[in-house]
């Protein structure tokens, strides 16, 4: 009785096809696949190797994808605001100065700061000629304060004043800041040349500084937190002092005109990630051209 009782278990495993001139269906632990596809492995037995292969093709095809997603596709994101923020502030220049960059001293070191971040020059072509044809559009610039009591100067192009204004104040009041009038007196309006910082002491900064006509220079930080020396002038004066900065054999990461703060402010670690987090979310506007602080670098 116990082997008949084997004998019948052993038939269930066993592997068969359906019988198509039977015309039922597969009575169950039947297989309905080929035989040589429905190889049954006995309970003892695991295809362990079969399982890694499975698991490891799987597992490339998301870490692809979320390489994609993660890294690229936000790089993709932020190269394209930036193209578009270049494009705003050459809209701007050719209405302050027209679009000959010879005669435009600003739209000539705006077109500079394009070819020195790879924007194309089909792009560029594109943005001079829109801007001359453009729809008559306001330059506004907001004066702010953020956390721990920083000053910002917020420049905008818009053609809706009224809902600018509202986004701007919108985004200052999420982020723990406000308009606040009187911030544009602690920023001058003055020519920066900026210069790569790396492996160049405070001592011999302040000699270029000296010997390029430069009527100060300043340590701060590139978006990538590379540290830069920006050399500050009267405006006039950017062409010269890049010349003279070049002479002494320095390289040039970029030259324009910036607003420089007057006095510097120190935050505290949550103030700065807190100003760091509003500045971003302003600099996501798309009507925002660019954004200007007080905030100390080394703070």
């Amino acid at each position: 009785m116990a082997g008949a009782a084997v004998l019948r278990v052993l038939r269930t495993l066993r592997p068969r096809t359906l019988d198509a001139t039977v015309g039922r269906f597969p009575a169950p632990g039947e297989c309905v696949l080929t035989p040589a596809s429905c190889v049954l492995y006995p309970p003892w037995r695991t295809s362990t190797v079969r399982t890694l292969q499975l698991c490891s093709a799987l597992c490339a095809g998301h870490n692809k994808w979320s390489k994609v997603k993660h890294i690229k596709g936000p790089r993709d994101e932020a190269r394209g605001r930036m193209f578009m923020k270049f494009g705003m502030m050459i809209k701007i220049a050719v209405k302050e100065g027209g679009s000959n960059p010879d005669m435009n001293l600003n739209l000539a070191h705006i077109l500079e700061q394009c070819r020195n971040n790879n924007m194309p020059k089909a792009a560029v072509e594109a943005s001079i000629k829109s801007a001359e044809k453009a729809k008559p559009a306001s330059q506004h610039m907001f004066e702010a304060r953020g956390p721990g009591g920083c000053l910002l100067l917020i420049e905008v192009l818009t053609d809706n004043n009224t809902r600018s204004h509202q986004e701007i104040k919108r985004l200052l009041n999420k982020n723990r800041g406000m308009l606040s009038d009187g911030a544009r007196h602690n920023f001058n309006r003055r020519g920066v040349v900026f210069v790569p910082g790396q492996n160049v002491s405070t001592e011999r900064a302040l000699e270029l500084a000296i010997e390029a006509g430069a009527e100060d220079v300043q340590e701060t930080e590139d978006e990538e937190e590379r540290p830069l020396l920006q050399f500050i002038c009267d405006m006039a004066e950017v062409r010269k002092v890049r010349a003279s900065l070049e002479e002494l054999g320095m390289p040039i990461a970029s030259a324009g005109l910036e607003f420089v703060p007057r006095a510097l402010s120190s935050l505290d670690q949550d103030q700065l990630d807190a100003a760091s987090t509003l500045i971003e979310a302003l600099n996501d506007c798309p009507e925002v051209v660019r954004v200007w602080d007080n905030i100390r670098a080394d703070s």
